[in-house]
């Protein structure tokens, strides 16, 4: 997907850190370690304030920065607050235009294409999946996956295991992401899921009668309460993304479930909501067109 076209002006300047951490040539940062398990930028944000000093730098020093920036990431490594802050600050900028616009539509995408992942592990088990998933990228010769990649590299589970991860923010490669500061923590396969076909930021905008008919069936809080539990989410995550607060958002999830549209179950100490069939169809039909 393609957003160049928003970033201009006083956004672009705003953007440059987290753009000057993306060199052409050579490794970037792997900002999602340093965000977490995010579920919403607020989060997000206050996961990357408070991110270690040795991690930070860990994702920084390795970078081949443009010298025009190298005296901020030589900050921003050893932990300078306001270094960080400047970085925080370009994050949410690059969400408000890459993500913010197109978020229902990209969290209908993903939740397709891991549905997808499982249908095929159940089916044809682990082994079946490593054989078809993202080929040609990647090519299954036991016991070695091999990933095209412009690095090489050889990275040994010792049973730590891989998670599969999908994504809208490639076409063309695939990208294996560590924590450097934890080797403990499984390796992240990050799996193009977009065709050049699908880059065009207009096929990722939902119309305004399609959203407007499904608010006008549930109401638009329960609308992006369904949208948003697509791929499954806690009561506090939900109040997050949405900006309500925990007791709303179980109110509105408990009227959903009524109609047969959510179905939740515990997680630990957590609840889980998840879209029914009926609910990932009344999406689809509202949205159609637009969907993967």
């Amino acid at each position: 997907m393609s957003v160049t076209s928003g970033l201009g002006g006083s956004l672009r300047e705003q953007a440059s850190p987290l753009l000057a951490l993306m060199p052409t040539h050579g490794p970037q940062i792997d900002i999602a370690t340093l965000t977490g398990g995010a579920t919403c930028i607020d989060e997000a944000v206050d996961n990357l304030l408070a991110a270690s000093r040795a991690m930070t730098r860990l994702e920084v020093e390795y970078l081949d920065i443009h010298p025009a920036h190298r005296g901020w990431a030589r900050a921003l490594a050893a932990g300078d607050r306001g270094a960080r802050r400047e970085l925080a600050k370009a994050l949410r900028a690059c969400h408000r235009v890459a993500v913010a616009p197109y978020w229902p539509q990209i969290r209908i995408h993903l939740a397709s294409a891991r549905d997808g992942y499982a249908r095929t592990m159940a089916e044809d088990g682990v082994e079946g999946l490593l054989e078809t998933v993202c080929a040609p990228l990647v090519r299954w010769r036991p016991p070695v996956l091999e990933v095209h990649h412009p690095h090489d590299a050889d990275i040994q589970l010792r049973g730590r295991g891989l998670v599969i991860a999908p994504t809208v923010f490639s076409s063309r490669q695939v990208e294996v992401l560590q924590n450097l500061a934890d080797p403990e923590q499984s390796p992240v396969l990050a799996l193009p899921t977009v065709g050049g076909e699908m880059n065009d930021s207009a096929q990722w905008l939902v119309g305004e009668s399609a959203e407007g008919a499904l608010e006008d069936l549930v109401g638009r809080t329960r609308a992006a309460v369904l949208a948003t539990v697509a791929d499954g989410c806690s009561t506090t995550e939900l109040a997050c993304r949405l900006g309500i607060s925990p007791a709303t958002a179980s109110q509105h999830a408990s009227v959903l479930r009524r109609a047969a549209l959510i179905t939740t179950r515990r997680d630990g100490k957590a609840v889980l909501h998840t879209t029914t069939r009926l609910g990932a169809a009344l999406l689809a039909a509202t949205t159609h067109g637009f969907g993967p």
